[in-house]
């Protein structure tokens, strides 16, 4: 079983759904219609018959690629012994948005000498739940798989006759060869469960160039400048591929199944959207100043938990669904390493930290100079009574274990939670008891102070009762809860228990099942400058940023031995912790530590 590294993989989207293309050119990913869907192309968890999207040179080749600059526009240089092409990626966008089908355009531009280049389009079996087949048209072969139909387009592109018997299904294919300011085009349509569009090839070249523009437009709205200015808007990047257009919430990542180890059993889908991530990426988006993401994000979030009522749930579809428990597919994984499934076991978990994350939101909202409406103002007032009748209760805690107990850091989530009611009550935006929420917020402080806090251990504990450590606690530095000695203790201890450089692990003894936790490695520079750690946090920061790949992005995890990529990928909360822990760094650290940076 062969798979390219994760950290070869550089995604692209269009606010719908996102590709991922590998480093040999390969497109191994892409869900259609929708980044839920299943994946018609999937080669990245199935080799045999998962199906994707080839362009590269015949020969053999070196490649260096970046993003075209403040877009999600990948560029590939091929290098052969013959010559030199440019290739530039896009899942191309309309004169007024997302088109309402999938564009995905690949140009090739000859640079120097002469390079055949062969692509291929290999529709696979959408992880064993559809068989693909060839149809012809007055406009050229489609290829269907279930209910999505695929055309392919192009100038000077060299099209094959098509192949319907192929060992592994049908497949559209073509060769061409490069000259000195050559110019080529392959573009691939695709629609689901409605009539096929074939798009004119020379519209399709102009909208690449439409499409730059308009990422471009977008990184115009940044009001970010400081250090790691060009990473941060990478990662802003990444996360607006993570956000759903259609609804503006936002998926954890944009794959499901790739591993955590090489053991397997982790293997978990994350195109659903947490309310924790939605938390930390709408206090992100309002500190850069974009106001149409944060609204979007927020408003959908707040109708979808009205609809799924009363009681918050972990997370919910991308359309607002509650999400399904999960399914395994028959297909061999990433590397061989299963199970492949869709949906999610911790759908129906109790996670307290959630109410804090959710009230959160709605503080950054307002502090933003909003106003909230009345029924989320009534929503709010609730989940704070919810939150002073449920703390006190075991739950799964952050790292969503099946093992219930008082974890530290959801008891933490708790007294944020009262922390920001409070806040928006007295800043009129809450109906409801604020001083019963204060009362009840000192009161989870005692409990923690007196059940989650180990003097031998010198940490705040994994959960009460415990000589257990937990890197999830770090989040709450930055919330306020704690930015004196004993957080600066527990750090040092969560470094010598569960560091690997500037890396860490998510809680004691998992350094045997998986590996380090990007986020929790920006978690423990951001809590670093709030205990006023300043040199450490830049140097713990210095040697994350360039632990990404080549192209600035971070799926979930990286082995501590050789910096390979582990768990799905782009991760949006890797890329907003390191985002969060910049902005503060920015705001904390004096001047003239950050010249250079």
């Amino acid at each position: 079983m062969t798979g390219q590294p994760i950290e070869s993989y550089a995604p692209i989207g269009d606010g719908r759904t996102v590709a991922l293309v590998g480093a040999d050119g390969s497109i191994d990913w892409m869900p259609l219609p929708e980044l839920t869907s299943d994946a018609v192309f999937a080669k990245i968890l199935d080799d045999a018959t998962g199906g994707s999207f080839q362009l590269a040179p015949v020969a053999e080749f070196t490649m260096r690629r970046r993003y075209v600059p403040r877009t999600n526009v990948l560029e590939t240089t091929f290098t052969t012994d013959d010559g030199v092409v440019k290739m530039t990626d896009a899942l191309v966008s309309g004169i007024a948005g997302r088109l309402p089908w999938a564009e995905l355009a690949r140009r090739v531009e000859g640079v120097s000498g002469r390079v055949e280049m062969a692509w291929a389009v290999h529709p696979g079996t959408s992880l064993q739940t559809a068989s693909p087949w060839i149809e012809p048209s007055p406009h050229g072969a489609v290829v269907r798989c279930g209910k999505t139909a695929i055309g392919v387009v192009g100038f000077d592109h060299g099209p094959d006759e098509p192949e319907s018997d192929g060992p592994s299904g049908p497949v559209l294919s073509g060769r061409f060869t490069t000259s000195p300011e050559s110019r080529h085009l392959v573009v691939m349509a695709a629609t689901h469960d409605e009539p096929l569009h074939f798009p004119d090839p020379h519209n399709v070249d102009v909208g690449i160039d439409r499409t730059i523009g308009n990422w471009r437009s977008w990184s115009r709205e940044f009001s970010y400048e400081g250090p790691w200015a060009a990473h941060v808007q990478r990662s802003a990047l990444a996360l607006k591929l993570l956000i759903y257009s259609p609804t503006g919430a936002i998926a954890a990542a944009a794959t499901t199944s790739l591993p955590e180890s090489p053991r397997g059993g982790k293997n978990w889908d994350y195109r659903f959207a947490w309310v924790r991530d939605l938390a930390y990426t709408a206090h992100a988006l309002v500190r850069f100043g974009l106001r149409e993401e944060t609204h979007a994000a927020l408003s959908w979030l707040l109708r979808t938990i009205r609809d799924h009522g009363p009681d918050l749930h972990v997370m919910y579809t991308l359309d607002g669904r509650l999400a399904p428990g999960p399914t395994a597919a028959d297909v061999p994984g990433w590397q061989g390493i299963g199970p492949v499934v869709t949906g999610n076991p911790a759908r129906a978990q109790l996670q307290l930290g959630v109410y804090g994350d959710l009230i959160a939101i709605c503080r950054t909202y307002v502090e933003a100079g909003n106003v909230l409406d009345v029924d989320t103002a009534r929503l709010l007032a609730g989940v704070a009574d919810r939150t002073c009748d449920l703390w006190r209760n075991p739950d799964s805690g952050m790292w969503e274990l099946p093992e219930l107990r008082h974890y530290t850091s959801s008891k933490m989530g708790c007294w944020k939670a009262l922390e920001d009611a409070v806040w928006l009550a007295e800043a009129g935006a809450l109906p409801g008891s604020a001083e019963r929420w204060r009362t009840e917020r000192e009161r989870i402080r005692e409990w923690i102070d007196a059940h989650c806090w180990s003097e031998e251990r010198g940490a705040y504990v994994w959960y009460a009762g415990s000589e257990d450590l937990d890197a999830s606690v770090l989040l709450h530095a930055p919330t306020g809860f704690d930015r004196a000695e004993r957080m600066s203790r527990t750090i040092d201890a969560l470094t010598e228990q569960l560091g690997a450089g500037a890396l860490l692990y998510r809680y004691s003894g998992v350094d045997q099942e998986e590996k380090t936790f990007v986020a929790c490695g920006f978690w423990r520079a951001h809590a670093l400058a709030c205990v006023g750690r300043h040199d450490e946090a830049l140097e713990a920061m210095d040697a994350l940023v360039a632990a990404a790949n080549d192209v600035g992005i971070y799926a979930e995890m990286i082995d501590e031995d050789d910096g390979s990529a582990w768990g799905n990928t782009p991760q949006a909360l890797s890329h907003l912790a390191f985002i969060s822990a910049a902005l503060t760094i920015r705001e904390l650290v004096p001047e003239h530590k950050l010249r250079g940076r």
